[in-house]
């Protein structure tokens, strides 16, 4: 008897323990939920990334980091030292700027549908920055399937981390510039096109906005080989933002983001890498056309290529100058050859 009532009292210390461990980021202005809030330790490395439940996990923050920076919708919004994740909630002002119109250009429908909008991309090893790039791009959908036609960045600004020695059987040394790329919303506007996937779905109402998260995983029981390269644990999770209670076509589309995970290690390292590729769009302007040339330039990533300081515009997911903070002249912007 004594055993049987043992069990529900432990059963339940190891709940809350682990329900502890969880801290949920809410708004400051409605008191729901807030996803897409990075948090950052004193040297830059991003530590945690809240979900579309607002939550992180308590484990990921190392004490040591002292103070923490707070970054939501790519403006710094909150400076927190430790002790103030011994709260289970954390309100954040999530109104830290005004959300860029998107302007409608010629409504009437024709063959394509035209999405033009600003776009960052940075990836990380065991949390700190390796690369980061951002710019403008176009995407042309057919408008009868929703399928994407292609995507034409305009202008982007590439930057690299320096200073580091690359060690070919180092994976924390190498520059993985290659691996940043333009945010890929191809499915956007066919969100049903997921449910027939290997995913999980959820979906969060908002004031302004609904967004809905999938998450999904790969090599999770056996690592992949490749040129003495190991790779294991993928895992991908998708953020697609919409109009308030609309059919969640492409023209009810607001944002993306995506972030992958990937462990990495070279066969004579004794622990995997963390890599996290982070990529976001946010549109700008919407039109409809029948014709599909575009301006583009080549996105070559050992070089910028700008006619115009767009990342000046207040709107703009400028992260570089949060990085920059960090990092200093040891992120270097790579030339502009337009």
């Amino acid at each position: 008897m004594k055993k049987n009532s043992l069990f529900p009292i432990l059963f339940l210390l190891v709940f809350q323990f682990f329900n502890a461990q969880s801290i949920t980021f809410i708004s400051e202005n409605n008191n729901k939920p807030l996803p897409k809030v990075s948090v950052l330790g004193n040297d830059g490395n991003i530590l945690a990334y809240s979900d579309i439940d607002g939550k992180i996990d308590k484990k990921s923050l190392d004490p040591s980091k002292e103070k923490f920076q707070i970054v939501y919708n790519n403006f710094t919004v909150a400076s927190l030292k430790y002790s103030d994740f011994d709260n289970e909630m954390i309100r954040i002002n999530d109104k830290v700027n005004a959300i860029e119109t998107i302007v409608i250009k010629n409504n009437k429908p024709a063959k394509y549908i035209i999405i033009k909008g600003n776009f960052n991309s940075y990836l990380t090893v065991n949390n700190k920055l390796n690369s980061y790039t951002d710019g403008i791009v176009t995407y042309i959908f057919d408008n009868e399937t929703k399928k994407l036609k292609s995507k034409n960045v305009e202008q982007y600004r590439m930057f690299k981390l320096e200073n580091v020695q690359p060690e070919k059987k180092r994976t924390i040394t190498l520059d993985f510039t290659n691996s940043l790329e333009i945010p890929d919303i191809k499915d956007v506007g066919n969100i049903s096109d997921y449910k027939k996937k290997n995913s999980v779905i959820k979906e969060l109402k908002g004031e302004q906005k609904d967004q809905i998260e999938i998450t999904g995983e790969a090599l999770q029981k056996k690592e992949f080989s490749f040129l003495g390269y190991r790779f294991f644990d993928l895992k991908s999770i998708l953020n697609i933002s919409y109009e308030k209670e609309t059919k969640k076509i492409l023209q009810d589309f607001l944002e993306f983001n995506e972030i992958h995970f990937l462990k990495v290690k070279h066969k004579s390292e004794p622990d995997y890498n963390q890599l996290i590729l982070y990529t976001n769009f946010y549109p700008t302007e919407f039109s409809f056309s029948n014709e599909k040339d575009v301006e583009k330039v080549k996105f070559n990533k050992d070089k910028s290529n700008y006619k115009t300081p767009y990342w000046q515009n207040p709107s703009f997911p400028n992260m570089q100058t949060i990085f920059s903070n960090f990092f200093k002249g040891d992120l270097k912007e790579q030339p502009n050859k337009n």
